[in-house]
């Protein structure tokens, strides 16, 4: 029904994505122009870092991608465990017997005669 481990998936993939994350925000962080270089080599440094950035986002792209996989699988799941909870409550329900309501009478007061 379900896959052994499914959490502890979700919590590895979220992890992986606060890693990415906080990596892609130093390197955003980390682009700056050296004055003492010439222009050619900052448009070089500013080329590279722009790369890394880009991978980065790619790699959190694709953590979100399999993060939102799994969470899907995990609601599947949840959903085919309610279906089956249903089921099983169906059952139990139908195996109740039914109870007719039953009068209680009062017992007869025995009036004494005179």
């Amino acid at each position: 029904m379900s896959e052994v481990g499914a959490g502890e998936v979700i919590y590895e993939l979220r992890k992986k994505i606060q890693q990415i994350t906080a990596e892609l925000k130093e390197l955003e962080n980390g682009s700056e122009n050296i004055p003492e270089l010439i222009q050619s080599t900052n448009l070089l440094r500013s080329n590279d870092h722009l790369i890394e950035v880009n991978h980065k986002k790619s790699e959190l792209t694709s953590a979100y991608q399999q993060y939102s996989k799994e969470l899907e699988k995990m609601l599947a799941t949840v959903f085919d465990i309610q279906k089956d909870l249903k089921e099983i409550l169906k059952t139990q329900t139908s195996l109740i017997p039914e109870k007719k309501p039953t009068r209680t009478t009062k017992p007869k007061k025995k009036t004494s005669k005179k």
